[in-house]
């Protein structure tokens, strides 16, 4: 097993994933991987990095399929002996003005944002090493969209003593409200993309308390990390940030420095903790 530092990023082929690795190429002492369902988008990935003198290593990860989650995971650990930064980059958005209906783009947002991503931090927490770092991926949607939600459901995604499993029940409430049409009518507003980045921000903040409790000792940061609104496939060619500006505040979260015990369970953007 290898003593080498290791960090992983979900989705990172290209976009705001590929300029997190490039950053932490440069600034973390370790290895760095790049990560991506199509083997061959994430080989070119490494590639063009190579072209630039960085050294990044590939392993094939589609975190949509549990059975590719739980064989990345088994992979670091018995290579490495876990993960010491994962940052869980991989997600989908619909456009503005896509046409396809609003059920099937809740569906498929809220699987890949917030079940695939769960699925992520239930295989891969175990094997965070002590004094790992995690930041999940998340966007200022997200509490622009709790703001937008009835004062009930604002009341419990706030909420400290909220479960894993409750949120996954309002997740999966507003999935099964949206394709019947009457998710407006149990207080949830109308966009996909903002309820899973709301959800996997509260997601965070129950795993860090978790974290805190079950393993006080390790000295272990998670964090829900804004990169802002950046120049993408999916976020457009009107964004005002470049990939590597959106990378900045993921990267500093990544490498918020050894013995640090905060932000924890936060949401983070532009390198501060904003209100929840």
């Amino acid at each position: 097993m290898s003593t080498t530092r290791v960090a992983v990023v979900t989705g990172s082929n290209k976009g705001i994933g590929l300029a997190t690795v490039r950053a932490l190429c440069k600034q973390f002492q370790g290895d760095v991987y790049v990560t991506a369902r199509d083997v061959g988008r994430g080989q070119e990935a490494v590639a063009s990095l190579a072209s630039e003198g960085l050294t990044a290593m590939f392993h094939q990860l589609d975190i949509n399929d549990l059975n590719s989650v739980t064989a990345a995971a088994a992979f670091f650990k018995e290579k490495y002996g876990g993960v010491d930064v994962l940052i869980n980059n991989a997600g989908i958005a619909f456009g503005v003005a896509d046409t396809t209906p609003f059920a099937v783009q809740a569906e498929a947002t809220l699987k890949t944002n917030f079940f695939a991503t769960r699925d992520m931090l239930t295989q891969f927490l175990p094997i965070i090493k002590a004094g790992g770092r995690v930041v999940n991926v998340s966007s200022f949607v997200g509490p622009r969209t709790l703001n937008q939600c009835s004062p009930a459901l604002q009341q419990r995604l706030r909420s400290e003593d909220i479960t894993e499993e409750e949120l996954v029940g309002l997740m999966q409430q507003f999935v099964d409200k949206a394709k019947r049409g009457e998710h407006t009518e149990v207080g949830w507003p109308d966009t996909a993309y903002g309820v899973s980045k709301t959800g996997l921000t509260t997601l965070s903040m129950i795993l860090a308390r978790r974290l805190s409790k079950e393993r006080p000792n390790d000295g272990i940061l998670l964090n829900a990390g804004c990169p802002g609104w950046v120049r993408t496939d999916m976020a457009g060619s009107k964004a005002p940030r470049s990939p590597e500006e959106g990378a900045v505040n993921l990267v500093y979260l990544a490498l918020l420095p050894p013995g640090a015990t905060e932000p924890h369970g936060k949401f983070v953007s532009d390198k501060e903790v904003q209100p929840w």
